[in-house]
């Protein structure tokens, strides 16, 4: 039986300001410095520039509301008769969400995968079912929010998971802040003790809450100084 249960990295394979075409942490893995910040291992959907924000890859509904294979309590895997499109292993580390009874609640985390094009697939879990699926199950299979991240867009398609520290070469891997004092790039003067969200008017910025309608806006974190409209500047980010 797997158990996913641990503490933060203790050791880095992989220095902070790096870019690596090899892979040495899980998606998603934290780790923290000794002065309070936070970092979470990533893979780059494009090329990542030093302080900009970036969100999860985005969404595919393709494999949302997926009907379920009858799948049995201690099964390694589970499968779907609705037909998707996918590379392989895209969703590994991911997670397979029950969102209609029977299992509904239920989250399994993806081992691996085939590709399929226009297909029905079968996904390898790292873990065992723990309630009975049937035909009437529905199923979302969703990729690592840390796998395949992109510049968050003026208008968002997945959520915010954290700002680049380093330059991140498209496909390859990396460290990603997520916690504590950050250098983010400002959109519009940022006011200093003010939340900051994500800029709906510049991809990868963040703003201050001024315009109106911040509650459609994804909390980033709090301005520690003013910062210049195109400036970088220091952000308490919030985003572990």
């Amino acid at each position: 039986m797997s158990s996913f249960l641990s503490g933060p990295v203790q050791v880095a394979a992989q220095t902070l300001h790096s870019s690596s075409a090899d892979k040495y942490h899980n998606f998603g893995e934290l780790i923290f410095s000794n002065d309070g910040r936070a970092f979470r291992y990533c893979k780059a959907g494009e090329a990542l520039v030093a302080g900009n924000l970036y969100q999860s890859a985005a969404e595919d509904t393709g494999t949302q509301n997926m009907t379920a294979v009858a799948a049995s309590i201690g099964d390694t895997l589970i499968a779907s008769t609705t037909t998707v499109t996918v590379t392989a292993n895209e969703y590994a580390e991911g997670f397979i969400l029950v969102s209609v009874t029977p299992g509904v609640g239920r989250q399994y985390k993806i081992k691996g995968h085939i590709a399929y094009t226009t297909a029905a697939p079968t996904f390898n879990l790292a873990e065992e079912v723990k309630v009975a699926l049937t035909t009437t199950s529905r199923l979302d299979a969703f990729a690592n929010p840390y796998s395949g991240v992109i510049v968050y867009p003026v208008t968002e398609t997945g959520a915010a998971v954290g700002v680049s520290v380093h330059p991140i070469a498209s496909a390859e891997f990396g460290w990603m802040q997520v916690g504590g004092i950050a250098c983010v790039e400002a959109q519009n003067a940022l006011t200093v003790g003010l939340p900051v969200v994500a800029s709906d008017d510049d991809a990868g910025c963040v703003e201050t809450i001024t315009d109106g309608a911040h509650e459609l806006l994804a909390r980033v974190g709090t301005a520690l100084t003013g910062v210049a409209d195109g400036e970088f500047g220091a952000i308490k980010l919030e985003l572990i």
